[in-house]
């Protein structure tokens, strides 16, 4: 199978790194997918940060990936506020990072919670209630609202840790407005996203990803080869109760640079 794959889309927390430490072997496999000719993208759920930061992040680790190679689902959503919405102004509920990504795209930021049309949600590990009031004042005022996802865990340096999910449960109980659109992982808004970057279709790439729900699931529903890796939240237990299983699973993304090895000694 692998013979047949051009371009890798490739996860980031609990595949290439958990927290600020980069899984054994990430950086090598990455490296030996240049040096083979393989074309690679980063595709993460991940909203609070902005393409600059995840940049610094993975050179901190001693991995280096030009900024065009990573599509966050904050990038995606100011996008798709660019291209559906042009003009509209948005809150922001999260981290700097993605406003910052908002703010790259061309969307303008309201000053006042009463201004916005849209109310993003993503994560905020430094929520405050003043925050969140503030963004419960957008969606009473008629703002729409719009997730980067939806996921309900991240692997983290502690282990599993609350994610989006929790920060649209606490606007969307409040306000009895529910979410409109909901970009991140599965939906297709990423995996188009991806495989313009790749500029291949989607029979000849793969998706490595450490996520049941998202990686996978994505990949099932874009006709894109799939593989999870163990390294991040999901049990061999838990894949073994799944019905619609993943086309590869292995330890890590380590084990891609040992196969593709073997299959070029073995060419």
């Amino acid at each position: 199978m692998l013979n047949t794959i051009d371009g890798f889309i490739i996860d980031l927390d609990g595949t290439v790194y958990k927290g600020a430490t980069a899984i054994a072997g990430a950086g090598e496999t990455i490296d030996y997918l240049r040096s083979i000719g393989k074309r690679i993208v980063f595709l993460s759920n991940r909203g609070n940060i902005s393409r600059a930061m995840c940049r610094d992040k993975l050179a901190a680790m001693h991995i280096h990936v030009p900024e065009d190679e990573i599509i966050l689902s904050s990038t995606v959503t100011a996008r798709y506020l660019m291209q559906r919405h042009p003009g509209c102004k948005a809150w922001a509920l999260g981290d700097p990072g993605l406003r910052d990504e908002l703010a790259a795209a061309g969307v303008q930021l309201a000053e006042k919670p009463e201004e916005a049309d849209w109310v993003v949600i993503t994560l905020h590990e430094t929520l405050t209630y003043r925050e969140l009031n503030q963004a419960f004042k957008a969606v009473r005022n008629g703002a729409r609202i719009i997730a980067t996802n939806d996921d309900k865990t991240f692997p983290g340096d502690e282990g599993d840790s609350i994610d989006v999910a929790g920060m649209i449960g606490a606007i969307v109980a409040s306000t009895g407005q529910e979410v409109e659109v909901v970009i991140g992982k599965p939906s297709a808004h990423m995996s188009e996203a991806a495989l313009s970057v790749l500029g291949l279709p989607p029979e000849r790439c793969m998706i490595i990803g450490d996520s049941l729900m998202s990686d996978i699931r994505l990949g099932k529903r874009s006709g894109i080869r799939t593989a999870l890796v163990l390294s991040g939240s999901v049990t061999r237990d838990e894949l073994d109760a799944v019905m619609d299983k993943p086309d590869c699973v292995w330890e890590s993304i380590g084990d891609l640079k040992m196969l593709l090895s073997r299959n070029e000694e073995i060419a």
